[in-house]
């Protein structure tokens, strides 16, 4: 028999493809084509603390892990050929190397409390930048990791929950390279742990995992049915980069998800951004090591369930029917848990302005999905800045490209056409591209990656004078947020 073709049904490679995300862990099962076969959903649900922490149960990350994998499996009968597990990216916890059991809480991404650590080390802001392509603030993995070591404990390793996930099902004590892209503590150049970094950190004694690349068999695991391997590990949002064919520098996605995340494909040249954004890795296969940019909104879905938990809204899906023809002079700024890039402010809080008694619930409502656009526009105007190019047209994915209301508004705002990806499953869709490359090493990228025509392209309505208007004076409410939050 010949050997199985990648990107085909012949040999029909299958793979499970986990995405552990801040809200839940979805598995699906994909053959060769890129059909998904079955898919499962578990949810997870962050502790909110008001101190600024954000930590998850890891028990109740590794089951949800093990469910949705099981489910999705047992829901098509299939048998699969390895599994692939994109990961959170910056979310850290203390475990047991012998045991495998947890010594913390996951400390998830958005958790802000190591900002006493950042700012005890701004003095070498700009070398971190420099060696990193990172920005220092609590948003990444090392600040997280030394504020662990300070403030919990002291025993075990410290990492970020993929290499805790990974020895659960495989044994290894392993990372893949785009996740510890996202640590400020490893060499963007060379791409490999720092020791001047992680001295920095008090990180230098740190037991660390092996670093692989993406389409690296890194081990087996038994946890799903007979033994597996396990490759494709990756994070989240360069999955989604990957599944939505942004293997062009210059071609961007924006996964609306708990948060934004936009990246932007940079090439093979590791840039680094004079205007607040960062630079990881975008992918390691044995095709090359490409790089992307990358800016956040860090509540986008967050912001969602709190107009919810307020009363002001039913539930996400309702979204559209809330809103209100437009938002009635109200301006928003997304800053529910600070701003991130370009401005890096983690003590910035959200803002309504042009409030009245006029203001309805549905201008309110409005106000709200209109911010979260505005922000995404103007991190793509600094990604322009910053590729020396403009993005022709801004892809997107995530549960909230549902909302008709709010695309609409971003290719309004961005002034530029913004392409719904063809799939629900954009992350699991990237795992699984280079869970297949994992286990067929004649496999090429291109092979690797599904095609999918868009589900919906919505073009701006706005004139460009109406966008920019709407983008200075919301501009306006970010510094007057930014000159509270320090104190002006």
């Amino acid at each position: 028999m010949p050997a199985p073709r990648c990107g085909t049904r012949f040999g029909r490679v299958i793979v499970l493809a986990i995405d552990q995300g801040t809200s839940g862990t979805k598995a699906i099962v994909v053959d060769g084509s890129g059909e998904v076969l079955a898919l499962a959903e578990v949810p997870v649900r962050p502790a909110y603390l008001p101190d600024g922490g954000v930590e998850q149960d890891p028990e109740a990350l590794l089951a949800s892990v093990l469910d949705a994998g099981r489910q999705a499996l047992d829901a098509c009968g299939a048998v699969a050929d390895c599994v692939a597990l994109a990961n959170q990216g910056e979310t850290v916890l203390a475990w047991d190397p012998a045991s495998g059991d947890p010594l913390s809480s996951a400390i998830v991404w958005q958790d802000s409390r190591s900002e006493s650590v950042c700012a005890g080390m701004r003095e070498h802001a700009d070398e971190l930048a420099a060696r990193t392509g990172l920005v220092l603030d609590p948003y990444f993995s090392a600040p997280k990791m030394a504020w662990l070591r300070r403030h919990v404990t002291t025993d075990g390793v410290v990492t970020t929950s993929d290499s805790w996930l990974v020895r659960q099902l495989t044994g290894e004590f392993v990372t893949d390279v785009t996740t510890a892209s996202r640590s400020l503590v490893m060499d963007l150049d060379s791409v490999e742990w720092d020791p001047r970094l992680l001295a920095m950190f008090g990180l230098a004694d740190e037991p660390l995992p092996r670093l692989v690349a993406c389409d690296e068999v890194v081990g087996v695991t038994s946890a799903f049915g007979g033994e597996l391997p396990v490759g494709g590990l990756i994070v989240d949002q360069q999955a989604a980069l990957l599944a939505e064919g942004c293997v062009e520098p210059g071609s961007a996605k924006c996964t609306f998800g708990t948060g934004a995340f936009l990246l932007a494909n940079a090439g093979t040249a590791a840039v680094r951004s004079s205007n607040g954004l960062t630079t990881s890795v975008a992918w390691r296969t044995r095709e090359g090591t490409p790089y992307c940019v990358d800016g956040q909104v860090f509540t986008v879905a967050s912001a969602l369930r709190w107009l919810v938990q307020l009363g002001l809204l039913s539930s996400s899906r309702d979204l559209d029917s809330a809103c209100a023809p437009d938002s009635e002079g109200v301006l928003f700024v997304p800053a529910l848990a600070g701003l991130a890039a370009p401005w890096w402010q983690p003590d910035a809080r959200a803002s309504f302005a042009g409030l009245s008694l006029a203001t309805s619930r549905g201008g309110i409502v409005r106000a709200v999905v209109e911010g979260i656009a505005a922000q995404v526009a103007a991190l793509v105007d600094v990604v322009d800045a910053d590729m020396g190019t403009r993005i022709d047209c801004l892809r997107v994915d995530g549960g909230l490209t549902h909302s008709r209301v709010l695309m609409q508004a971003q290719a309004d705002l961005l002034q530029r056409p913004v392409e719904v990806y063809g799939s629900p499953h954009a992350t699991a869709l990237g795992a699984a591209a280079v869970g297949r490359m994992s286990v067929l090493p004649s496999c090429a990228l291109a092979d690797a990656i599904p095609s999918a025509a868009p589900a919906e392209t919505y073009e701006p309505t706005w004139s460009a004078d109406r966008a920019a208007d709407a983008m200075s004076r919301w501009r306006s409410a970010v510094d007057r947020d930014l000159d509270l939050a320090v104190g002006r």
